[in-house]
């Protein structure tokens, strides 16, 4: 695996492996949000949003697919793998591994959820709520396991990454008539805001203490919303209205953080914001070792995800790397690879001695 350099403001491949970091304090990795941090607990529950199947994971590890929306690893995997932690993280679902596997580090994400339960009500996906409650269950195991003092300094070091809201726009209220009529624009960005806020404050009365919450992309340029511009006649430009709702979103966001670092007392939270990178690599795919930024490898490359993008689709690219896109929805591994050092160098930083 190719590590990427920061250089100034943009990211290169390199040509050494990717070093863990010395010194790490952080003793593992918690996940929650959606299908960009999702491991694999979609494949444990009914929804049709699964990605358990060929050619879903086939540069993954031993080409298995493993229910992350990729063709290999995703952004958190690379983050506990930098933080010297272990290669990739767990779903909490899968019944293969256990509190020995969880206890560095577990994903609790669901693909199709948003910060708004109504969201995971759109395909039958596990709700936030849920993913908290799981995690209360996991703090049991847990103690059990490491015994109740040496589990709670634990719960304290750990990472909690929170990925999570794209879903809340494209999939519930720029789709469906029921937020849209209820809120408008700005009042729903609020409304997914105190979502977010109350869970940060839940999670904080259970002991977590050193947080991260990811911004949102610029989802208007994802392969997906591009090809609804082909398809009513336009050129396959990016849908500006989702850019800047996602940096008016992630502007939100950011003083949330602010404002959580000043009020609760021991906490450590950041902002990680992957709007830009990922912005910089459909702008200038070829600076990044990319060729094709506007559509995805699996299938055509512009409406393919999930059940859409299987190994029966014979469009799919030979090489994902060339490409931005896995599918319609999602990077690729190069793409995550770049994206979890930027973020990593950028904003987790701060949790490094």
């Amino acid at each position: 695996m190719c590590n990427n350099l920061l250089v100034g403001k943009k990211i290169v491949e390199g040509k050494t492996n990717n070093k863990k970091v010395v010194g790490v304090v952080v003793p593992g990795i918690i996940v929650f949000g959606d299908s960009s941090v999702d491991s694999g607990n979609n494949n444990h529950i009914s929804t049709i949003l699964k990605s358990d199947f060929s050619p879903y994971g086939r540069d993954f590890e031993g080409g298995k697919a493993t229910g992350r929306f990729s063709n290999g690893k995703i952004v958190t995997d690379f983050i506990s793998e930098a933080f010297g932690i272990k290669p990739t993280i767990p779903a909490y679902l899968d019944p293969s591994y256990n509190i020995t596997h969880f206890a560095s580090g577990v994903s609790f994400a669901s693909a199709g959820t948003g910060y708004d339960n109504a969201t995971s009500d759109v395909f039958s996906v596990i709700p936030l709520w849920k993913e908290l409650q799981y995690y209360k269950e996991y703090q049991k195991k847990l103690r059990d396991y490491l015994g109740p003092s040496k589990a709670n300094h634990t719960i304290s070091q750990f990472l909690y990454l929170i990925s999570l809201g794209t879903n809340d726009f494209l999939e519930n209220y720029f789709l469906l008539p029921q937020r849209s009529s209820q809120f408008s624009l700005q009042e729903y960005q609020n409304f997914l805001g105190r979502a977010a806020e109350g869970f940060v404050r839940e999670l904080y009365a259970v002991g977590a203490r050193k947080m991260s919450i990811g911004g949102l992309p610029p989802m208007g340029c994802l392969p997906l919303e591009r090809s609804s511009r082909l398809v009513f006649g336009g050129g396959g430009e990016c849908v500006e209205k989702y850019n800047r709702v996602a940096m008016d979103f992630n502007a939100k966001l950011m003083g949330l953080v602010e404002m959580m670092n000043k009020e609760l007392k021991g906490i450590q939270i950041v902002f990680s914001n992957p709007y830009d990178v990922v912005y910089d690599m459909i702008l200038h795919p070829s600076y990044y070792g990319f060729s094709n930024s506007g559509r995805a490898c699996c299938g055509t490359g512009r409406f393919e995800m999930g059940f859409m993008c299987s190994k029966m689709n014979p469009f799919t690219c030979s090489d994902a790397n060339k490409y931005v896109f896995w599918d319609a929805f999602h990077p690729t591994q190069k793409a995550n690879s770049i994206i979890a050092n930027h973020i990593l160098h950028t904003y987790l930083s701060v949790f490094l001695p």
